[in-house]
Order: structure tokens, then sequence, then C-alpha cells
């Protein structure tokens, strides 16, 4: 489970995030849903600790990420906007490489990313070099990446960036087999189909604040919207006050 509490962060005179809360439950896909420069990356990279909030709380499996911060990472696996393939490592090197940052070796190791290339069914480009991969292989070598050290809950910004309809379709079967496991899974996107698609539960982000919440069908009977793009419209147009 992700937590967070009245997150600020201010870059100058633009504030970035502003006083953003709401919690992402385990069993569940949460989407962050907003327009360009509403905060989504800005609070994400905050979440998996890249960036320090300038005030505000944030709670990963009840572990406060800003007083333990090595702790909470390992209970994160992250799918960043930047993908940061290395171009020079097969697929298996990178997914092993990213499991040693995160302590696996030897056996243990070995056995973790051969079972990411099989979930993931990357056996047909696990010992190419990356570079030439398509948005989806990287995107793939990228997930295994995050998933190899078995982290309880996944953050992911912008996931279908790129993607092809099957490489869509099959990123979304794998977010509904992790939510299966009973994993906590957030993401951020502007897409309205991927997130009618996949979440369980929608955060709307507009002008660094939370200005609603609730599933697809809650949203639309709020507003009166026959579609997710219509309730989305009337709600970031509506400015303050209409914070769940």
């Amino acid at each position: 489970m992700i937590e967070v509490q009245d997150l600020r962060k201010a870059f100058g005179k633009v504030q970035a995030v502003d006083g953003v809360s709401f919690t992402a439950r385990d069993g569940e896909i949460t989407g962050l849903l907003g327009p360009n420069g509403a905060g989504k990356t800005t609070t994400l990279r905050m979440l998996y600790t890249l960036m320090r909030p300038d005030s505000g709380s944030i709670r990963i499996d009840g572990i406060d990420a800003l007083t333990d911060t090595l702790a909470a990472r390992q209970h994160l696996g992250v799918l960043p906007d930047a993908r940061g393939v290395y171009k020079r490592l097969s697929a298996r090197e990178n997914i092993s490489y990213f499991a040693r940052l995160h302590g696996l070796s030897g056996t243990a190791l070995r056995t973790r990313v051969d079972a990411m290339i099989t979930l993931l069914e990357m056996q047909d480009i696990a010992e190419r070099r990356s570079e030439g991969f398509s948005q989806g292989q990287r995107v793939k070598v990228a997930l295994a990446r995050a998933l190899v050290h078995e982290p309880h809950n996944l953050i992911l910004d912008e996931p279908g960036n790129g993607l092809d309809v099957m490489a869509t379709r099959a990123l979304r079967e794998f977010l509904r087999k992790l939510r299966g496991e009973g994993r906590c899974v957030l993401f951020s996107s502007h897409i309205m189909q991927e997130v009618a698609a996949l979440c369980d539960r929608i955060i709307v982000i507009a002008r660094g604040r939370v200005v609603a919440e609730g599933s697809s069908d809650e949203l639309r009977a709020r507003t009166g919207a026959d579609t997710l793009e219509d309730a989305f419209v009337s709600l970031i147009g509506s400015g303050e006050g209409l914070a769940a």
C-alpha cells in the first residue's frame, strides 16, 4: 500500500505539487490522471524517492519513505518516464544488473532473472543487445528490472507511451495479473482508454492538486458525463473545491 499525505513540491515560484493526498491500495490498480504539467510525474518521482518533497509524508507498506528510504525502495518496483535501458547490454544483462543493485546474487539472481524472462515472454530477445529494441521490447526489459526483486508495490509513469496495439494489450493483461496477486499498482497516464480499461480507482490531478477521485463509474456519475473523457474535462475545468 502507498499512502501519500499533503505532498508539496515547488521549483522556484512554480508550485508543481500543492498538497496532494491519496492512498493506492493492495489488490487494486490506481491511476493518476491529469493533463500535461499537472504534477503527475513530479508526484511519482517523490514517491519512488528520486526527489524529496518540500513537505508532506509518504508511506510504503507502512514504512516512512522520507526517513527510511532504502527500506522503502525494497518494497517498490519502478518504471520511470525515462526507461533508461542500457543499449550495450543484453536484455538479460540489464535485468541482472538491477537484480544485483537490489542485493541478489548467485543462484537466487539467476532464478529471478529467468523467471522474469519467462513471465514477460522475452526468450527471443533475452540474449540480444538492447540497442535496436522496439518500444514494446524496451518496456518489457524495464518492467522486468522493476519486478526482479519481487516488490509488493509497482509505480509506472506513462507505461503505454509509444506502444502499439498488441503491446498495449499485453501490458494491460500483465498489470491485471499483478493486481490478481494482491499487489499495489499505481500508474500515471493521460490516455483515457488506458485508465478506463485498467483502473479500480482514479486520482484526477490538475494544477498540482487532487481535484477528484473514485472509480470511472463514480466520476461519470458525479459529473453526469457519458464517458470518462467528458467527466475528466468537466472536473479539471471546474477548478478548486472538487477534491473528494
